[in-house]
């Protein structure tokens, strides 16, 4: 059985083998709580379609969107995202903390 990393990075292989335009998102750093740990990926491809996760579904549009981007543009992001407790649990988070993602294109 693949890790998720791996499952990750095989379907990125296989979408672009494929000639799918293809942005993989890598969560860089955290701090404080964060649902998902710095290493954890998400790859999108040109029609949204996309595998893994880098929040836990707290920020994972937003990173969606900024993978169409960088598809399009071809332009890496670095993209910070943070909550406080307080807040989290006002919108109905529960994650809290900030981390970081960094988004690129697949050549």
């Amino acid at each position: 059985m693949m890790h998720q990393e791996e499952d990750v990075l095989q379907t990125a292989l296989s979408w672009k083998e494929a000639g799918r335009d293809v942005a993989i998102a890598t969560v860089t750093s955290t701090w404080g709580s964060s649902p998902r740990p710095a290493g954890s990926q998400l790859v999108v491809d040109g029609s949204g379609a996309m595998v893994g996760s880098v929040s836990g579904g707290c920020i994972e549009g937003a990173v969606v969107r900024e993978a169409l981007e960088a598809i399009a543009d071809g332009k890496p992001r670095l993209l910070d995202f943070g909550v406080t407790n307080e807040q989290a649990w006002e919108v109905g988070l529960a994650c809290g903390g900030k981390l970081q993602v960094y988004v690129e294109r697949l050549e």
